[in-house]
């Protein structure tokens, strides 16, 4: 029997293409798919077959233009910087506003479940207010403390023995105290709506019926344990519907795919030395720069083509590596297709993805502020050792087998058929 869900998103870079991809799939099975998100996304959302609503009171941006983001998180001069934007910004500060549209939305029409991306607090909170079952969509590596596995967020290998132990309690700590600013907006928004207090922000999180992890589990850490409402669905593969048609460069030389963020990073720099580095040894280059950054701006060598944007679905099955900035969309992408990477993270989750590709033995990492000596070298390294291949084909095996069926849809099925009740 056909259900209602309804979606809440936001201008989230490469967060988008993922929630989409869940949303049109439930479209596709015949249930009512409506979404709400910023206006600069309702075109990805048309493209999707889906209906756009926009936030009325809530922030409105768009990240590929530096004047319209929200975030801002490139003018941040520390990570720690950069987090608190997302959390002022996005995930605490305007939850109350995020909650008042969502809300408006779950009254102006039935709704069964609503899923919202992992960092909308305030819909999340709606939902709860409302009574029916909600679902968060987490679109990278779980990004909170569990046991097993070192705190997110620096990249880090599981700890080993008392030290490494003391270790991971110690940054534990310290990783989940910055969100305490951000704890009156988020009180402020529960008690408007009549939800009892939470004692912390990453609580919060926890108050959802299900959170579904669109990453593979075995990118993760293989002892982290979680609990029985978060569960791994497998990652969404499917291209941004402004990714356009492919086109290779010419020859038959070892293809190198690099692809850095969708939204602004300050990013034009570090694709120029990667165009350089490429330009520098016997491969062929094609490299997106995305929707933030003009395709002419970076001086192609003769064997670089350089693109706004290409399917990087299909790119990879003609690719011997991904250079990236280690977004998860594009690294999962590449896992898939069984291709190393040189990661070069700009910020946001992006060590922690990194961190995942190198315990997985799929691809080093090198410095945002590297050379084209030094990235020229790094490519070197992964194309001329086979083990990064093989470790990448391991995964991708992983991802096929864990994609075979799609999980997100029959969780969220589930939860819709199982109605408010809470679990």
């Amino acid at each position: 029997m056909p259900s209602n869900f309804l979606f809440a998103t936001w201008a989230g870079g490469g967060a988008v293409p993922p929630v989409l991809s869940v949303a049109r799939a439930l479209a596709e099975r015949g249930h009512g798919v409506r979404v709400l998100a910023d206006e600069s996304v309702h075109g990805e959302i048309v493209a999707a077959g889906l209906k756009p609503i926009a936030w009325t009171t809530a922030p409105q941006g768009d990240p590929s233009d530096p004047a319209k983001d929200v975030i801002r998180d490139f003018e941040a001069r520390t990570p720690l910087g950069a987090a608190a934007r997302l959390r002022d910004r996005i995930v605490c500060g305007p939850a109350a506003d995020y909650a008042r549209d969502t809300l408006a939305e779950l009254h102006a029409q039935p709704t069964d479940v609503l899923v919202c991306e992992h960092m909308l607090l305030g819909a999340a909170t709606a939902g709860e207010a409302a009574g029916i079952p909600v679902a968060s969509l987490a679109t990278t590596v779980y990004p909170f403390a569990t046991p097993g596995a070192p705190p997110p967020g620096l990249g880090l290998a599981p700890a080993e023995g008392p030290v490494g132990r003391l270790r991971d309690r110690l940054l534990a700590r310290m990783t989940t105290m910055p969100w305490a600013k951000g704890l009156p907006a988020l009180q402020a928004a529960r008690t408007g709506n009549g939800l009892a207090p939470i004692g912390s922000v990453p609580e919060a999180f926890e108050h959802v019926d299900r959170v579904l992890v669109l990453s593979p589990r075995a990118f993760d850490h293989a002892g982290r344990q979680f609990p029985d409402h978060i569960r791994h669905v497998g990652a969404r593969l499917e291209d941004p519907a402004w990714a356009g048609e492919l086109t290779l460069p010419e020859g038959d030389a070892p293809l190198v795919v690099v692809g850095l963020s969708s939204s602004y990073m300050k990013q034009q720099d570090l694709l120029q030395r990667i165009a350089d580095a490429l330009g520098s040894l016997p491969v062929r280059g094609l490299l997106t720069t995305g929707p933030a950054v003009d395709p002419a701006s970076v001086r192609a060598p003769a064997n670089v083509l350089v693109t706004a944007s290409a399917p990087h679905t299909l790119a990879l099955r003609h690719a011997a590596l991904t250079v990236t900035h280690a977004g998860h969309g594009t690294t999962v992408k590449s896992l898939a297709a069984g291709v190393p990477m040189v990661c070069v993270p700009l910020g946001r989750d992006q060590i922690e993805v990194a961190g995942h590709v190198r315990l997985a033995g799929a691809g080093v990492t090198v410095g945002k502020g590297s050379s084209a000596q030094a990235i020229a070298a790094a490519v070197r390294k992964v194309l001329d050792d086979p083990a990064y291949r093989t470790a990448a084909q391991r995964m991708a095996d992983a991802i096929a087998a864990e994609t075979a069926e799609d999980r997100a849809v029959a969780e969220l099925e589930a939860l819709a058929a199982r109605g408010p009740a809470t679990a």
